[in-house]
């Protein structure tokens, strides 16, 4: 697993209030190069401001690299095809479904990692998808903004994102050439279209120096499907085994894995007060029911599951004895545990930790609903039926990707 590292400096950042400014800006201060990853790219409201500076950026002569997954993104509008094409703009979706994707079990490894980088100086992670606040494409207007939480990063951690997401577009190079036998042209462009964004220089991973500012120990987790399959469920689970005090765990999607589930009840039972924030709002009918048959176990070991209410959940953090926290896209349900590639940054700073904690307490107390063990017992036999269904089919899916939960 990662270790933490010193001489970082992360900035917390709620919603996309804070979280769409801060991201221009950055695009906007670009020099040489802007790299994207995201599981939604929606050109509208917000969106359409942020894709507006990726194409003011590839105008005035960025190298600008945008990837979207197939699924979250299924095609982009024409006229922004083409507004990125004029601008020079290189994006790619990510293994579009097709017709039939849905039946092909590869085609389940989505990208849900979202992360943003600029002249491999300024870095963004965290759970929001380029996506309006008050937006919802299955849902439409929202009425309250969308809970959920990115970090903007500067220091030595920027240059493990930079050789992730370098190392990710390689691969659509390759892959692409593949097609046409011609392996080591993709290569050999890909090393042109990076010098030309550096300036041939080799400081676009090299962390700028620092001042006075405070920095802070941090790692970059990444999960995918060849070396780092299982990083962050590790790192929850350490942290989550070796908490004395109090773990809170905000999830959009909420199915963890037996050993995760028994990190958490033993917790519990040793004294730990654990509370987990969960999505209170129906959005999927896997999403929603297949989570509930795990609150009967949690419930009973004295975990507090509260159900946020005043708007959609999208977070995906922690906060773990008041020092140890996590901010990324990495849900703790199979999709972002077993099958996509994800990111989460970890932070071990009480300053940045209590921040955290301070805005969940909030959401806990002032937006949710808490769910009690003897409500949840008496629950109506339908929801009962439809939470098992719902379960089991996930099992089944699971099973028939070739993967054991």
């Amino acid at each position: 697993m990662q270790q933490l590292t010193g001489g970082h400096q992360v900035q917390l950042l709620q919603g996309g209030q804070a979280f769409f400014p801060a991201l221009i800006d950055a695009i906007d201060a670009s020099v040489r190069e802007v790299r994207l990853e995201t599981y939604i790219f929606n050109v509208a409201a917000a969106g359409a401001q942020v894709a507006a500076a990726l194409e003011r950026a590839g105008q005035r002569g960025v190298a600008v690299f945008l990837v979207m997954d197939g699924v979250g993104t299924p095609a982009l509008p024409p006229e922004w095809c083409e507004r990125f094409n004029r601008a020079g703009v290189q994006w790619r979706i990510f293994l579009p479904m097709g017709r039939l994707g849905g039946l092909i079990p590869s085609r389940w490894r989505r990208l849900h990692r979202k992360l943003c980088i600029m002249d491999g100086r300024v870095a963004f992670c965290g759970g929001l998808n380029v996506l309006d606040d008050f937006f919802d494409p299955n849902h439409g207007v929202l009425e309250a903004a969308r809970f959920d939480f990115a970090v903007r990063v500067t220091g030595p951690l920027v240059q493990a994102m930079h050789a992730a997401m370098v190392q990710f577009w390689w691969r659509f190079q390759a892959a692409s050439t593949a097609r046409q036998s011609d392996f080591s042209a993709a290569w050999h462009a890909l090393q042109e279209a990076v010098a030309a964004a550096t300036g041939g220089a080799s400081d676009v991973v090299r962390p700028p120096s620092f001042g006075a500012d405070r920095t802070v120990h941090a790692a970059l987790l990444l999960r995918d499907n060849v070396r780092n399959r299982t990083a962050i469920e590790r790192s929850y689970r350490k942290a989550i085994g070796t908490a004395s005090k109090e773990i809170i765990i905000a999830s959009a999607y909420f199915l963890p894995g037996r050993k995760l589930r028994k990190g958490l009840i033993l917790a519990a039972r040793r004294g730990v007060r654990v509370r987990l924030l969960l999505q209170g709002r129906y959005e999927y009918f896997m999403q929603y029911h297949a989570t509930r048959p795990v609150y009967g176990a949690l419930l009973a070991a004295g975990v507090e599951i509260h159900e946020y209410t005043l708007s959609f959940h999208h977070a995906k953090v922690a906060v773990i004895d008041g020092h140890w926290a996590t901010v990324g896209s990495s849900n703790l349900d199979p999709l972002s545990l077993l099958l996509a590639r994800e990111a989460n940054v970890v932070v071990d700073d009480s300053a940045f930790a209590q921040d955290l904690r301070a805005r969940l307490e909030l959401a806990i107390t002032k937006d949710s609903v808490r769910i009690e063990a003897a409500s949840y017992a008496n629950r109506p036999w339908r929801e009962r039926f439809l939470d098992r269904v719902a379960l089991i089919v996930t099992q089944i899916l699971l099973f028939l990707n070739g993967t054991r939960y």
